[in-house]
């Protein structure tokens, strides 16, 4: 996660849980002038379109008091869907054993994306099985990860 991504994380975080959701990840993807906030909320017994409408009003209030994004922006909340984005080491160690697509901030072995199993997280060490190679990533050098659905 980038800084503004962890600057609302912690912002919207004691919000999204107020309303008896959690908060499982958020993306500030810049596009041209515009920025779009992704957050993305989950609840064992799942999410739904009323649950995505309450945390989509409360947290625009915050952030339009708080405001943390330069510029204009839209705001997208949902559940994380099947294939899933993971943000923090917790979600990776949840989901050993799983197929993953990930990308690296820099390259490993020539290579910076990856498909493959989840085979341990130890500390800030995400390991990965991709055609038969072990590679031990650290976890504040994923750029990017989603499980393979």
């Amino acid at each position: 996660m980038n800084s503004s991504e962890v600057l609302i994380t912690e912002l919207i975080g004691t919000t999204v849980q107020a309303l008896g959701l959690e908060l499982w990840g958020v993306e500030l993807l810049q596009q041209g002038r515009y920025s779009l906030l992704r957050v993305y909320i989950e609840r064992e017994e799942g999410v739904t379109i009323e649950d995505c409408e309450k945390v989509s009003r409360q947290v625009s209030a915050l952030l339009d008091v708080e405001d943390p994004i330069a510029g204009e922006y839209t705001l997208e909340v949902s559940s994380p869907g099947v294939d899933r984005p993971l943000f923090s080491i917790e979600q990776y160690a949840q989901y050993v054993g799983s197929e993953v697509n990930l990308k690296l901030r820099r390259a490993v072995d020539g290579r910076r994306k990856f498909k493959g199993q989840i085979i341990k997280v130890s500390g800030d060490i995400v390991g990965l099985l991709v055609e038969g190679t072990e590679y031990d990533l650290e976890h504040s050098e994923i750029e990017k990860a989603s499980i393979v659905y």
